[in-house]
């Protein structure tokens, strides 16, 4: 699978579709629109992002981490982040049990 062929924003969006799940992984390639965020959140989950490129802010538990081409982000179970996309960013989210 070419992972860069599923990428796709709307004007003023976040996209998500879901690449592969099993019992125990999920991943998610997500689309963030330039401008746009998602607020705080956790998961019950531990995962990582890894940006496939665009730019943006990551603050993971208070640390803010600039989302590039490359940057890989691990993250424990029930971890506060957040996301705003400061230009077009897609990025995988791994999570697992």
């Amino acid at each position: 699978m070419n992972i860069k062929e599923k990428i796709d924003y709307s004007e003023n969006g976040v996209l998500s579709k879901v690449i592969s799940k099993t019992e125990k992984n999920n991943l998610t390639l997500f689309c963030m629109a330039k401008g746009t965020d998602i607020g705080t959140h956790t998961s019950t989950k531990e995962g990582f992002v890894y940006v496939i490129e665009g730019l943006g802010v990551f603050i993971l538990e208070g640390e803010e981490i600039i989302m590039k081409e490359g940057v890989i982000i691990f993250m424990n179970a029930n971890a506060k982040h957040s996301l705003k996309a400061e230009e077009n960013t897609s990025f995988l989210l791994s999570l697992s049990n």
